[in-house]
């Protein structure tokens, strides 16, 4: 018996790993996996999804290629990684899409059956990299995972198509080996998932199982990594998207606030999934009402506010675009509202499945009139939580449409998420108007938030519409001074959020010579930048806006402490702009419009740059 050789163990404390092929090869649920699993080894995690434009692109072309980066380490992280360490590519389109990413060095996996003559050509390569020096500087491994997934599935009574498909789990089994990552939790998903299809359950495990022992037997792989668990804050954790924790925020928030949820909405990349998670959680009083468009969505969620329940709608940049008239409205009558805006490439179609943060402007001023709203945006997928209920509590407290800001980043990434015990998330107080005696729809409290009736109590009938209203009354009014009045009352009241909204933190020195500020799903790389810069001994500190409009009360008085304000920003200066118009004061702009992310490193390049250093210090 030929016994097996042990492998060498080396310990890393970070490994960002990359899974790509074609959008049929399966690197989503690939990734998904990996990312689950690394989650329940207690591994801290971030992961960047990065789906094809095209809905359904030639395959084995460049515009069909399907990537999954994972970032995960043995201490907290805050990005997905700037540079993959490891390649998994399906086909050569996969491998010339991404191989300019790759550190120096860095493991590439390839499914060598797939680098024939078709998929060469159609990737643009006039010579197989495999065979030629196109490669030299990395550590490649061949691997014929097609074939050696058809051998492994030899006496499986399925389709070869369906056998083909299984290859995803011969790579995703292999990587578990070559990462010490256990097979048990995804066996467990498999006999879930294809519970009434026991054949696909046995392809699929026979295929996770086949890679696992591949990398075990093969001489090819000499060493394997470990990656210790992250010494995170004691508590009960899952892997978490942003649009996953969008919708639990909005189901937490009603049943803080004691209302029924609904969700009006027209189906929209990258929002989509907000809808099909709500809708798991009738059981919950979670109403959601698939319209059949942008406005029927919106103007019914207005609908449902009317009738006293907590009302959200969501979409995405152009779908917001449909929705301006009606979200006027919402501000007219001053009812609550949440919009969820998860932002992707634009203008138009622009990129749809990529991320961008290029709709602030249009969320801030895009609507006729003088119309505003409050604003606030999430910084991680797991905040997408936090923010969904402090979207919800604003515009519940002040009678008024609030815009909760994502984008595709956050929405498809996700991150180990300590699930907080109910008793943390602080009540929602909400109170309707009973009482009929001298009761006007526009009377105002302190905060100049008028009274919230159901429709149907006694004594309370009121109209309310899109024409100019009469300030307590609520009659239609024309009068010039009036309106005046009533738009100022409006814009004051959004300002009035100020009271109960937190000061703006400041990590590293509260004055200096230079602040990064930034807001959105910058934040991560930005705090990692800003971290390696004052690893190296630079003076420099961070501020993230997550209150838009209004801005914190502290807001003026932090950047005045600094010589220099850093703003990077996934577009052409939208925040910078409304910083120097607010504070006049100058601002250095990072602009980066790629429908990617930001890279740490490209700001701490920044940084070091600003401060008269070089990166060799």
């Amino acid at each position: 018996m030929t016994q097996i050789k042990e492998k060498e163990v080396k310990h890393v404390q970070d490994v960002t790993v990359r899974f790509a092929g074609d959008s049929g090869d399966g690197m989503q649920l690939t990734g998904t996996q990996f990312s689950d699993t690394t989650a329940t080894v207690g591994n801290d995690l971030s992961t960047l999804p990065d789906y094809p434009a095209e809905i359904r692109a030639p395959a084995g072309t460049l515009y069909g290629v399907s990537g999954f980066q994972l970032h995960f380490s043995s201490s907290d992280i805050y990005t997905p990684g700037d540079k993959p360490d490891v390649l998994v590519a399906m086909n050569p389109a996969a491998l010339k899409k991404n191989i300019d990413d790759l550190k120096p060095n860095a493991t590439i996996i390839v499914n060598k059956d797939a680098f024939d003559a078709k998929n060469l050509k159609l990737a643009g390569y006039e010579s197989n990299p495999l065979e030629d020096c196109h490669l030299s500087g990395f550590d490649v491994h061949c691997v014929p995972i097609t074939t050696l997934t058809f051998n492994a599935l030899e006496d499986v009574d399925i389709s070869t198509k369906d056998k083909a498909r299984s290859k995803n789990f011969f790579a995703l089994g292999l990587m578990y080996w070559l990462f010490e990552r256990p097979l048990e939790p995804t066996i467990n998903w498999l006999h879930e998932k294809f519970k009434n299809k026991p054949l696909l359950i046995e392809a699929n495990e026979k295929a996770l199982k086949a890679g696992y022992n591949f990398g075990n037997i093969t001489e090819i792989f000499t060493t394997r990594y470990s990656v210790e668990p992250a010494h995170l804050p004691s508590g009960v954790y899952r892997n978490i998207s942003g649009n996953e924790a969008t919708a639990w925020g909005f189901i937490a928030a009603a049943e803080k606030s004691g209302l029924p949820l609904f969700l009006g909405s027209y189906p929209i990349t990258p929002a989509s999934e907000i809808l099909h998670h709500l809708s798991k959680y009738k059981n919950f009083n979670v109403t959601t009402f698939q319209a059949e468009d942008e406005i029927a969505g919106v103007t019914s969620a207005i609908g449902a506010s009317f009738a006293g329940k907590l009302a959200i709608t969501t979409t995405s940049g152009p779908g917001l675009a449909l929705k301006t008239e009606a979200i006027g409205l919402a501000v007219m009558t001053e009812l609550p509202l949440v919009i969820v805006d998860v932002q992707r490439g634009g203008p138009s179609t622009g990129l749809p499945t990529k991320t961008e943060q290029a709709d602030l402007l249009q969320v801030m001023y895009g609507r006729n009139g003088e119309a505003p709203v409050g604003v606030v945006a999430a910084s991680t997928p797991s905040d997408c939580f936090n923010m969904a209920i402090e979207a919800s509590r604003l515009a519940l407290k002040f009678m008024t449409p609030v815009i909760l800001m994502t984008d595709g980043y956050l929405a498809n990434g996700s991150e180990p998420w300590k699930i907080p015990h109910v008793d943390e998330i602080p009540k929602i107080d909400v109170s309707f108007k009973t009482d009929p005696e001298n009761f006007h729809p526009y009377e105002r409290d302190e905060n100049l938030v008028r009274p919230w009736v159901i429709p149907g109590t006694p004594g309370m009938e009121h109209r309310i519409g899109g024409l100019e209203k009469q300030n307590i009354t609520g009659n239609v009014s024309y009068d010039p001074q009036n309106h005046h009045e009533m738009v100022t009352i409006r814009a004051q009241k959004i300002q009035n959020m100020q009271k109960v909204i937190p000061d703006l933190e400041v990590f590293g020195e509260e004055e200096g010579e230079l602040l990064v500020l930034g807001w959105g799903s910058t934040f991560g790389a930005i705090r990692e930048g800003v971290e390696r810069a004052r690893e190296k001994g630079y003076k420099v500190s961070h501020a993230h806006l997550k209150y838009l409009n209004p801005f914190p009360k502290n807001t003026g008085e932090v950047l005045s402490k600094f010589g220099k304000i850093l703003m990077p920003e996934i577009n052409m200066g939208q925040l910078s702009k409304m910083i120097k118009s607010e504070f006049l004061i100058p601002v250095i702009q990072f602009n980066l419009v790629r429908g990617l992310p930001f890279r740490s490193a490209e700001i701490e390049e920044k940084i070091i740059e600003l401060l008269g250093g070089n990166n060799e210090q």
